[in-house]
């Protein structure tokens, strides 16, 4: 074992410096509730000491299962100020999946809310691992009767602070959305943990203590977990918690306390469009921030007009903690780009096809984009051929293509497995989808390739409408040929109510091809 040295680290100091240094600034706005990082820790030290009490110590996983409200950070923190793994579950999956994470990932116990207890219960009793509730009242017990953290957190000692962990020591296991078989759990460790906060919050983001955030991600999800509640806590920001989103319900809450910060996902940015031609009140919001999926330009240049805001956009994977690019503050928003590397990390474009090494492309060509840098993950538990796939001469490929300009700008071309084969030609969704993207009637796209006898690939989007708007498909159709080149347009589109959704807003393509793909 190689001396890593005396350094130690944890990313529950994020929460612990703050209500040190800003005891009475406002943490969480939860309904009626404001919470102060004072309060915040010392819930977060009880229901410490009750983990204690049952025997979770350094290096034990703990499971989360957890909606947006203030008990989804005071078990976060909790865990990880006992050098304990926090493992957040999917708040979607069911029982069977569900156990498969908590198998997968050692976990002890699983820390479940009252609404979610119906899978969780299940797929814990499957693991064969105890449940802990939060949010049970007294009159659900009955039918709820698991052990509640809040009552063994009354009854338990506090811990007095957090226990200092090797940098490399793991902090979090967090299961990727596996488009092919089996999610991975992809293991952050302290140190690139808290050094994505520091870089983001020094250099690459403007966020201060007065700042109030909206907090819509899910915080089971890398980016709601990093960008909004570690990021916000490091600051001494408030965040303002939506455990259900929804268009309307987040213009209100943007408005009622005032926030100038939006975090979100695409598909959050129309629902605020949407929400805006009903409700005329805009809240004082300075930018947006937008990642997990491309956002089409259409929507930046609507948020522009309606909310007076310029959304900067972001790149990044859970596996590079998340943020690898971002449009930083004070240099020129590119739209369309996913800006540049944040500080201390590298992002380069490679040859595609090559697999086993790693061959650096020229400016402005298309190739898989790579990182390497201080935000990578330690590695996905147990799987060292995954490892060994994914990380290749020390840079992480990310099965993503695009492009990197003269003065370092990254534009996101597609995914390597979405790109459609037609006729010999290489036809990438996303610029489809950017075109259909500013028809007026047009709320989301997809485009993806089904199988063809003649042509191998054929082209196929999926659109949701805008409320109130009907559009014929033939129309779509001419209007996409109408602007790319032959070989690009798609020959079929399929108007749908809702497109298949990923946690982090992503259209999961797949199954739009296992729907749609008749061959």
């Amino acid at each position: 074992m190689t001396n890593t040295g005396y350094a130690t680290m944890s990313v529950a100091s994020i929460l612990a410096e703050t209500a040190k240094r800003m005891p009475e600034n406002v943490a969480l706005i939860f309904g009626e509730q404001k919470i102060t990082y004072a309060e915040l820790w010392d819930q977060t030290l009880a229901y410490a000491g009750a983990l204690r009490a049952r025997g979770i110590g350094p290096g034990d996983a703990v499971a989360l299962l957890v909606p947006n409200v203030p008990d989804f950070p005071r078990a976060y923190y909790a865990i990880l100020s006992l050098g304990a793994v926090v493992v957040p579950v999917h708040a979607l999956l069911k029982a069977d999946e569900i156990a498969y994470v908590l198998r997968d990932s050692g976990s002890r116990l699983l820390i479940c809310a009252a609404p979610l207890l119906g899978e969780g219960a299940k797929g814990a009793a499957i693991a064969g691992i105890e449940t802990l509730s939060v949010l049970v009242p007294d009159e659900m017990l009955a039918q709820a009767p698991f052990a509640r953290l809040e009552d063994e957190a009354r009854a338990a000692d506090p811990i007095d602070s957090y226990v200092p962990r090797n940098p490399f020591d793991t902090a979090t296991i967090l299961y990727t959305s596996g488009t092919t078989g089996k999610p991975k759990g992809a293991e952050g460790c302290h140190f690139s943990l808290v050094e994505q906060v520091n870089t983001l919050s020094g250099d690459a983001f403007d966020v201060t203590p007065e700042d109030r955030i909206l907090g819509c991600l899910p915080l089971f999800h890398t980016f709601g977990q990093t960008c909004v509640m570690n990021l916000g806590f490091r600051i001494g920001s408030a965040i303002v918690l939506v455990p259900k989103f929804d268009g309307a319900t987040a213009l209100s809450l943007l408005n009622a306390h005032q926030c100038t910060i939006m975090t979100g996902v695409p598909t959050m940015y129309i629902a605020l469009l949407e929400a805006a031609k009903s409700n005329p009140e805009r809240p004082p919001l300075r930018y947006g921030m937008s990642g997990g999926a491309a956002i089409p330009v259409a929507v930046i240049e609507r948020m522009k007009e309606v909310y007076g805001i310029d959304i900067h956009e972001g790149y990044g994977l859970t596996e590079t903690s998340p943020v690898a690019t971002f449009n930083h503050r004070g240099r020129p928003t590119r739209v369309g780009t996913v800006g540049q590397p944040i500080w201390g990390v590298d992002v380069e474009i490679a040859d595609a096809e090559i697999d086993d090494r790693i061959e650096l492309l020229p400016r402005g060509e298309l190739g898989e984009i790579i990182v390497r840098g201080h935000n990578l993950m330690k590695g996905y538990l147990h799987l060292p051929e995954a490892n060994a796939e994914a990380v290749v001469d020390g840079w992480f490929r990310t099965g993503d293509l695009g492009t990197k300009s003269d003065d370092d700008y990254v534009t996101i071309v597609d995914r390597k497995k979405d790109m459609i084969v037609r006729n010999g030609y290489n036809v990438y969704p996303r610029e489809v989808e950017e075109v259909l993207s500013t028809h007026p009637a047009v709320a989301m796209v997809a485009v993806f390739g089904v199988s063809d006898a003649t042509r191998g690939q054929e082209i196929v989007a999926a659109v949701t409408l805008m409320p109130g708007q009907t559009v014929d498909p033939s129309d779509l159709v001419a209007f996409a040929q109408e602007q790319v080149a032959a070989y690009k347009y798609p020959r079929r589109v399929e108007i749908l109510e809702v497109l298949p959704l990923g946690p982090s807003g992503k259209v999961l393509k797949r199954e739009l091809v296992a729907r749609f793909d008749t061959a």
